[in-house]
Parts: structure tokens; C-alpha cells; sequence
């Protein structure tokens, strides 16, 4: 199926499954229609399975959203506790299209929970409670994780009932965009195919002689953690000159913020010298960068900034980025700030997925994971820019479930290609806007199309005034934070931008003790000149005596 086929029947309004091999551009479908949803104002959910796919997306975790967390089963009395809370009462209400991106890693248990909290919460025992359920993944990938003596049919989302009722209308893509067509293609889709050649075998081990071009200086890939992190601190200690030091700025809901840490691919500190081989983890359009462009720190710029010269000669400055998890309507829920980088002389397999490589040196000889071997392999766009390092029978193993799956996925795929009326589908979208009560109006939509491409800023903006009209009110912080569905230290946040756009306001009752703001004043002072300030530094120059609360309160009185 082609993106625009997919796209169409996204529109429809029909439950949709997209899949398709790596580099087949499921995320930019994706992102399309997250992007047609929010012009016609129809409230879409975006989320994923994991952290790490969470953070692609600009979403969270299917687990947070839900509010199952790591259950396996909700009882009545779990049900009503979370329905009393009104931030969850609201945001389901108001959904009409909910996304998990990365479905192969969600457990058939977690989606029956989805489905059971949709419909209790929208009192509608149709599946998913009548909301439009899109679901995007490629089951070749990373299994979900179960108990150790469940098997593939136990887990896997697809063999659930509640996967069984949805209905899906299944898209598979066929249209390659990452690899060329060269022997890696090959490779991956003999792999798909459950039948690997011998002449695709021997193309894939005599990748171990490659030379790889000088000027990419490969990442090197691995299955487990303690070698990834070896090799990069050893590489950054053999270079001399001055460590800086970045540290992350965090504002929102405590729990997601934890979880972001687990997450982003950008840690919560980053050290870094001249000389250091990183790898940018978000797509930055405008600099022409990509989750997964590699390059060297050259120097350090104004306030510090991180200038890395790319492959092709670019020099691009390494700015501090924003992730955010926000709700279906766009309110932030959750902030982290750092410059998108990582070193890059190895990562994980794991932290790997979703990105394109320049060039990778893969270790696959202790694979442990049926995918993962698979996963390596198709973040590459070409076997001539693969050093294969060493690997073992389970790299090259496809789980067998997941192939019979993919087959039967095809067909029906093509059965829906076959089937593809655009006029039909046209009338489709027309009716699912009016359902619920989207934009129809095309001047209207085009306003506001312009309007979210500019919304950054704005919407920033207008949270700070949200809570500052009810600080005008003499609220408690614990009162607004209840009001508006967020945490107490995010509403504490906020008091420092209103102070400096509202300098006259008397917000004195939000001030903490004297002694308190004394003491964050005076390790404020110590923090060197021009540089960002930073709570957690404030927060072990007081010896973590001071709340990071009363930090921001003090802050907020002080800078």
C-alpha cells in the first residue's frame, strides 16, 4: 500500500493498523495525519509503548495516558478511582483518536486494558469505547516483555480478542525509503521472508571486511548496556582538553519527567569535549540533522552551545531542544530540556530503534532476542556502510508467529489496496469530522494549519496566564494544580515567568520562608556567570536541604 492510500483510509475515521518494514516511512504517515486531525481541531491522543518511541512522537506511554501503569487487569473499584480523577475524566471525554505507535512491545494484556478503560470511561462498550484506535508497528521488531514462560501467542497484541473486535483495516507500506537497493535490502527482506539465502548470508559476513569510509567514523552497535558505556567513556577520556557539562532543565509532572529521564536518548547529563564523537537523537529539519546524524564537536560557541561538524562538512549548532509530553488538546504535561546529542561511539540495539545510521561497526554476537539482530541491521541504508563485528544464530532468527502474522497482514493489505475507493473514503472523513465536531470549513482549517506551525511560543505563553489568573484568586498552588491537571512543582515552575511578565502583581503569598529564599539566593550567586540556571546544581549546593519547590518559589522572587 502507498503512504497516500494509508493516509486516506487514516481519515476515514476506520480502526487502522499501519506496519511495513523499516524505512518505510510509518512515522511520516503518522505525523501527517496527526498534523490533519490538529488543523481540524479533533482531539488525538498520541502515544506509544515504550519511552524511547514515546519521545519520537512528542507523546507518552500508552501506560501513563491510560492510567493502567504496569497493571495486568483493572477491578471496579480501580476503575471508579480513576475516573474520580478529573484530569483523566476530561482528556477522555474529549478523545476521538487515540495512537499507540510501536505496538509490537505492548503486551495483549495492556491493550485490553486500553480497551476496557475507553469504554468505561465513554460508557460505550463498542471497542475502544467508539474512538478511533490507530495502531503502527512492525512485529519484526522488539517483542512486548512478558513473564519468562510466556510464549509468542501470549504476548503479541494481535492474538488478543480485543484486537480481534477492533476491526483494522490493514495498511503495510511497500515502498522502501531507507535502505537502497542493494544486498542489505536483500538481507532484510529475506529475513522478513523467513528464508535467508546463502548468497544473502555471505553478503551479510562479508561485511566484516569492510573498510568503512574515514571520514564517517562508524557507531558501534550492541545488545547489552555495560559495553556501550565502556567504550564511550573510555573514548571521551583518552581526549584531552576541558569537559562541559550540560545538564537538563526539567519542569512538569514529576512521574512523566522520571519516566522522560528513562527515555530521552539525551541524559539527563552529558559531558562533552572538543574532539567528541556524537550523535544528534532528534530530527531537526531546519539543519538538516535527523535522529541519528553523527559528527564531532568542534567547538563550544556562545553560552557554550555545541558546534559539530557533520559528514558532509555542515557545521551545526547543537542548541538545547525540547521534548514534551502533552495531552490531546496540546497542553504541556511535562518538559525536558538539553542539547540533542549523545557520544556516540556505541549505543544499544534497544536505544537504536527508530533512527538511521551513517554508518554502524554491529556486535550481534551476544544477541539474546529474536528482532534484535533485524533491528541492527535495518537502521543502515547500505551494507557497504556496515562492519559487522561478530554475530550468532539467534541474530538472524524472526520470531515465527510474527512471520505468519506479517503474511496474513500482507494479504489483507493488499485486499484493502484492491478495495481502495478514494471517493468512498473521501465521504468517510467528511462524516468522522462531523462526528466529532471537527473543523469543515477549509478557510478555518487553513488559519488554524498556520496557526500550529507557529504554536510553540504561544501556547507556552497562554499556560502561564491560565495559572496566573487563578494565582490572581489567592488559590493554593495544591488547588490550581488539582484545577488544571498538573503537578505542584509544575505550577511552582510557572510563578518565575509570571513574576517577570507581571513584575507589579502581589504574588507574595507564593514567597517562601525568608531563610529559605536567603539560602537559594546565595548558591544562585554562586552559579558561574552566563550560565543557564540549573535547579539540580542549586539543589546539591544546598546539600539537598531545600525542595526543589521552594527552589522554583525562591527563583521566582529572586532572578
Amino acid at each position: 500500500m502507498t503512504q497516500e492510500q494509508a493516509i486516506n483510509y487514516l481519515k476515514s475515521g476506520r480502526n487502522i493498523f499501519l506496519t511495513g518494514s523499516a524505512g518505510t516511512g510509518k512515522t511520516y504517515v503518522l505525523n501527517q495525519y496527526i498534523h490533519y486531525l490538529k488543523a481540524r481541531k479533533i482531539p488525538v491522543a498520541v502515544t506509544a509503548s515504550t519511552g524511547i518511541a514515546a519521545t519520537h512522537m512528542n507523546g507518552m506511554t500508552i501506560h501513563a495516558w491510560a492510567g493502567i501503569g504496569v497493571k495486568d487487569q483493572l477491578n471496579s473499584k480501580q476503575l471508579r478511582t480513576l475516573k474520580a480523577k478529573s484530569y483523566m475524566q476530561k482528556k477522555m471525554d474529549k478523545v476521538r483518536v487515540l495512537i499507540i505507535d510501536e505496538i509490537s512491545m505492548l503486551h495483549q494484556k495492556q491493550l485490553a486494558l486500553v480497551d476496557q478503560v475507553l469504554q468505561y470511561f465513554k460508557e460505550n462498550n463498542a471497542p475502544f469505547g467508539g474512538v478511533q484506535l490507530v495502531l503502527c508497528g512492525d512485529f519484526f521488531q522488539l517483542p512486548p516483555v512478558g513473564n519468562h514462560q510466556e510464549n509468542s501467542r501470549e504476548k503479541f497484541a494481535f492474538m488478543s480478542p480485543t484486537w480481534i473486535r477492533a476491526d483494522f483495516t490493514i495498511c503495510h507500506l511497500s515502498v522502501q525509503y531507507r535502505q537502497e537497493q542493494d544486498a542489505l535490502h536483500q538481507v532484510l527482506e529475506e529475513m522478513r521472508a523467513g528464508r535467508l539465502s546463502q548468497k544473502a548470508y555471505s553478503s551479510l559476513q562479508s561485511s566484516s571486511q569492510n573498510q568503512l569510509p574515514k571520514e564517517i567514523e562508524a557507531t558501534k552497535l550492541f545488545t547489552h548496556n555495560i559495553d556501550v558505556d565502556q567504550i564511550n567513556q573510555e573514548a571521551l577520556k583518552k581526549i584531552k582538553g576541558t569537559t562541559k557539562t550540560f545538564d537538563a532543565d526539567c519542569k512538569g509532572n514529576e512521574k512523566l519527567i522520571e519516566g522522560m529521564k528513562k527515555s530521552v536518548q539525551a541524559a539527563e547529563r552529558i559531558e562533552l569535549k572538543v574532539g567528541a564523537k556524537v550523535m544528534f537523537v532528534r530530527n531537526i529539519p531546519e539543519k538538516g540533522v535527523v535522529n541519528g546524524s553523527l559528527g564531532t564537536v568542534i567547538d563550544f560557541g556562545e553560552n557554550r552551545i555545541p558546534l559539530v561538524k557533520l559528514f558532509d562538512d555542515s557545521i551545526v549548532s547543537a542548541k538545547a531542544e525540547e521534548w514534551r509530553i502533552e495531552d490531546e488538546q496540546g497542553k504541556q504535561l511535562a518538559l525536558y530540556q538539553q542539547i540533542p546529542l549523545r557520544l556516540a561511539w556505541a549505543i544499544t540495539v534497544h536505544k537504536s530503534q527508530g533512527m538511521t545510521l551513517d554508518a554502524a561497526e554491529i556486535d550481534l554476537s551476544k544477541t539474546f532476542e529474536k528482532g534484535q539482530g533485524y533491528v541492527a541491521l535495518s537502521r543502515l541504508k547500505s551494507l557497504k556502510h556496515l562492519k559487522l563485528l561478530g554475530i550468532n544464530e539467534m541474530a538472524l532468527k524472526i520470531d515465527a508467529l510474527a512471520f505468519k502474522a506479517d503474511q496474513r497482514f500482507q494479504e489483507l493489505s493488499k485486499e484493502a489496496s484492491e478495495n481502495y475507493r478514494y471517493e468512498v473514503l473521501k465521504k468517510e472523513a467528511t462524516t468522522f469530522i462531523r462526528e466529532c465536531g471537527g473543523l469543515s470549513d477549509p478557510k478555518e482549517i487553513k488559519k488554524r494549519a498556520s496557526r500550529l506551525r507557529e504554536k510553540g511560543a504561544k501556547e507556552k505563553d497562554s499556560t502561564y496566564e491560565i495559572t496566573f489568573g487563578y494565582m490572581q484568586q489567592n488559590m493554593s498552588l495544591e488547588k490550581i494544580a488539582e484545577e488544571r491537571g498538573m503537578s505542584v512543582d509544575t505550577i511552582a515552575g510557572h510563578l518565575i515567568k509570571i513574576k517577570k511578565d507581571h513584575p507589579g502583581a502581589n504574588l507574595s503569598q507564593y514567597k517562601p520562608k525568608k531563610q529559605i529564599v536567603t539560602q537559594v539566593e546565595s548558591a544562585y550567586q554562586r552559579l558561574p556567570k552566563g550560565e543557564a540556571v540549573s535547579l539540580k546544581t542549586i539543589y546539591e549546593k544546598l546539600g539537598g536541604k531545600v525542595s526543589y519547590r521552594n527552589i522554583k518559589l525562591s527563583l521566582a522572587f529572586i532572578v
